[in-house]
């Protein structure tokens, strides 16, 4: 009988291990990150023609990208796309949190939900807007996997994104400021 307790006490002491090394947390992307167009790949026009900044704050519970953008020119037609050379970014901070759930908020005329998870050494961060403007329903997806160099200087990001206007895989390589 003591067996038998020992062999589930040894069970349960190893299935805790094995849930403890599993849950991990994100590395810290901390920081303010300047867009390196030099290394990255897939921009559109109007990321290559603008300075971008990422302010990134990161606690144990959420991180935050607020995304900053300057001497970006208005696509061919006219509008104020990539905050219009203003110094803004896209409609404010991007916030998930770090445990794993999926926040969800509404937005003018639909809503947005995003989610973060961590594999390793890497930071996945998904954000699917959906909605109804004017009439038409529109749905964006757009994934990306952050991963810092071994120093912490350059980050990477591996973005894929899903709009309308069909899929869109690019690079977007970061120094630390």
């Amino acid at each position: 009988m003591k067996r038998v307790f020992l062999i589930a006490g040894l069970a349960t002491a190893f299935l805790l291990m094995a849930v403890a090394a599993s849950a991990q947390t994100a590395p810290n992307f901390g920081g303010t990150w300047a867009l390196d167009k030099t290394k990255s790949q897939g921009l559109d026009q109007r990321m290559q023609g603008a300075d971008i900044t990422w302010v990134i704050t990161q606690d144990a519970a959420k991180l935050s990208i607020e995304s900053k953008v300057a001497n970006a020119q208005p696509p061919a037609g006219g509008g104020a796309g990539g905050g219009g050379g203003m110094g803004r970014g896209m409609g404010g901070p991007r916030t998930y949190t770090l445990d794993g759930k999926e926040t969800t908020m509404e937005m003018g005329g639909g809503t947005s939900t995003s989610k973060a998870t961590v594999a390793g050494s890497t930071l996945e961060l998904t954000t699917v807007r959906a909605g109804n403007r004017d009439g038409q329903e529109f749905k964006f997806t757009t994934t990306d996997k952050l991963s810092l160099s071994a120093d912490g200087k350059s980050l990477t990001v591996n973005r894929h994104s899903e709009s309308p206007r069909g899929p869109m895989d690019s690079t977007m390589a970061f120094n630390k400021q």
